[in-house]
């Protein structure tokens, strides 16, 4: 499997109201100085609907000023539809950041037999 098909199927175990880093995508991939690739990765999702990228923000909580699927302003409503508020364009990382290790979201296992 190819990193750029492991980084899409990493977002589609986001759960609704929650928001991950580029950072933790890597890190939870390998390796976490990998984020800028990530970034990249991101920037060309040729399925932002079922790969949701909208998700990802900086390690700051900062929304992507060049947000490659309709600018940042659709990053944000779609973060605002997801229950997730933004203000001043960054979300809270303390309350809307994912633990993957403390969710009750499917295993990588389970993820990978729904898929089949």
């Amino acid at each position: 499997m190819t990193y750029d098909k492991k980084v899409y199927d990493f977002l589609k175990l986001i759960p609704k109201g929650k928001v991950v880093t580029y950072g933790d995508i890597a890190e939870y991939l390998g390796n976490k100085k990998l984020s800028r690739v990530v970034g990249n990765i991101l920037h060309k999702n040729p399925d932002p609907i079922g790969s949701p990228c909208y998700k990802v923000v900086n390690s700051q909580g900062k929304l992507a000023a060049r947000f490659g699927d309709g600018g940042i302003e659709v990053q944000r409503r779609r973060l605002n539809e997801d229950g997730i508020e933004v203000e001043d364009y960054t979300v809270d990382l303390q309350r809307y950041r994912w633990d993957r290790n403390n969710s009750s979201t499917p295993t990588d296992s389970e993820t990978e037999q729904e898929a089949k």
